[in-house]
């Protein structure tokens, strides 16, 4: 499950995977985002925290997280994940060449300064 909360007052939203990322999660996130997205023009900032990263339940899974980050990454000024997994060393890397947003890489620990990165978005 994909916990999602949003600060409309700073534009800012906090995506908290603590199991498996199902096809629902991401068009939940997509539901709930969107209409911000609509309204205010962009996200200032997407901070993804998690401990350890739970993965996909399905290959479809992994298709939706895709298509999710296809239709939302120029939408989003920074991405900063906050996670002991590799993984954010790896999606800070590829998200580099391959998305608009400014991706940055933090440990689990360091969830405060991922937020005050985000958050001194221009």
């Amino acid at each position: 499950m994909l916990k999602i909360k949003l600060n409309k007052a700073t534009g800012i939203a906090i995506l908290e995977p603590n199991d498996q990322l199902s096809e629902f999660d991401f068009k939940n996130a997509a539901n709930t985002l969107d209409p911000y997205i609509e309204e205010a023009g962009a996200l200032r900032g997407l901070i993804i925290s998690t401990e350890k990263f739970p993965g996909w339940e399905s290959f479809a899974a992994f298709l939706s997280h895709l298509s999710f980050v296809r239709d939302h990454h120029k939408k989003i000024t920074r991405i900063a994940i906050a996670t002991d997994s590799p993984i954010g060393s790896l999606a800070q890397s590829i998200g580099d060449h391959f998305i608009s947003a400014t991706v940055k890489s933090f440990a689990y620990s360091e969830e405060r300064e991922a937020q005050e990165w985000v958050e001194n978005a221009l």
